[in-house]
């Protein structure tokens, strides 16, 4: 029986998301400016982008990665450094080496150690359950 082995352990995703397509990626060496929309999957950014962002899917921004303007997702994971505002309708992960400058709106916020935030974060208010109401006769 071995106790130690030469295989990294692997980390549990700080973010549990549905399986995800690559449909684009931005490579380190790239700096792009304007609008990206992406209709489903995944795209991951480890070059500067500048601009919105709006995607149905997941964005995964990993270092070197850096975001400059607002980004518009279900869920997003960042690595890089996200400087603007972040819309997250599912859930947002800010990992170890992640920083975030600006303000966040999502139901959930994951944020590992020495990963940074600076910003106001705004979370909905959770409706409370209904009960349903007895029939008066």
């Amino acid at each position: 029986m071995a106790l130690f082995s030469s295989k990294p352990a692997r980390r549990r995703p700080a973010l549990e998301v549905p399986d995800h397509e690559l449909v684009g990626h931005l490579e380190a060496a790239v700096e792009v400016e304007g609008k990206m929309k992406v209709s489903t999957g995944l795209i991951r950014l480890d070059g500067h982008f500048k601009g919105e962002i709006f995607c149905d899917g997941f964005v995964e921004v990993n270092e070197p990665g850096e975001i400059e303007g607002e980004i518009h997702t279900k869920w997003i994971s960042i690595n890089g450094k996200v400087k603007g505002t972040v819309h997250a309708s599912e859930a947002l992960a800010i990992m170890e080496h992640g920083v975030v400058l600006g303000d966040i709106y999502t139901p959930k916020l994951i944020i590992e150690p020495g990963g940074y935030f600076d910003g106001q974060c705004h979370m909905p208010t959770p409706e409370p359950e209904k009960s349903p109401t007895p029939d008066v006769l």
